[in-house]
């Protein structure tokens, strides 16, 4: 099964929505306690927040007047699927290799 993980990299790509995420591994915050603790205004965070909420890797939670966002752990399994497939292959491709240098080797003795 093949997902589309162009919007997970997408969200991922910018440095101040990767410092969120580091943030909400954490714990769940408001946006406030987020801008304040990142240094950078609200009305950039809740566009930061809104981008990674699209993208599936923040749930939220509404408290009376405050948005508390919260990681989506799961969102993330695609890419580690992702990632273990192209060790897996990266490790068949250094075994191709190894093969091919002791066939090399054997042929010159």
């Amino acid at each position: 099964m093949e997902e589309n993980l162009s919007p997970l990299f997408h969200a991922l790509a910018d440095p101040n929505r990767l410092r969120i995420i580091e943030l909400l591994r954490q714990e769940a915050l408001t946006v406030g306690a987020i801008a304040e603790r990142l240094d950078i205004s609200q009305p950039q965070t809740s566009k930061q927040l809104r981008v990674l909420y699209d993208a599936g890797l923040v749930s939220v939670t509404i408290e009376a007047n405050r948005r508390r966002y919260a990681l989506n752990l799961q969102a993330l399994a695609p890419i580690d699927i992702w990632r273990s497939r192209l060790e897996a292959e990266t490790a068949r491709l250094d075994r191709l290799e190894e093969f091919l240098q002791q066939s090399k080797r054997e042929g010159k003795s």
